[in-house]
């Protein structure tokens, strides 16, 4: 005969191995949506530079007004970081890292309309402008 205790534990075991119905993934908002203020489809300079801002001042952690690798992490290669940095100072200022910003919005927008739509953000460029301000 099966105790009570037993039972409670029969039916516990057969809780725990009932299958766990898989969630759905949660998928991240577009860059569009999250960083299109004036909602026209696009991103412009001026929406990826403030985004861009944002983050920078985020990656600033020791308030000395510049990022440098570490703090950059994999946002920004060595090769493009080294680039990005005209006085050789191993440091980002803010505007140095917005310059980067600008130089790949300008990769990006393979039109030359001055905004970048969801094709020109899959880009090379497009992808790596996305790091910068994500």
């Amino acid at each position: 005969m099966v105790s009570k205790f037993q039972m409670i534990a029969l039916g516990a075991g057969l809780c725990l191995a009932a299958p766990i119905a898989a969630q759905p993934a949660i998928a991240a908002p577009s860059p569009i949506k999250t960083f299109d203020t004036d909602n026209d489809g696009t991103l412009d300079i001026a929406e990826v530079s403030k985004a861009a801002a944002a983050v920078f001042d985020k990656l600033e952690k020791d308030n000395d007004g510049t990022v440098d690798r570490k703090e950059v992490g994999a946002r920004i290669g060595k090769k493009e970081f080294a680039a990005a940095d005209p006085d050789d100072d191993k440091t980002l200022t803010k505007e140095e890292y917005l310059a980067l910003v600008g130089k790949l919005f300008k990769a990006a927008d393979k039109d030359d309309e001055g905004t970048l739509d969801a094709k020109e953000l899959k880009s090379k460029a497009g992808k790596a402008l996305l790091k910068l301000i994500r």
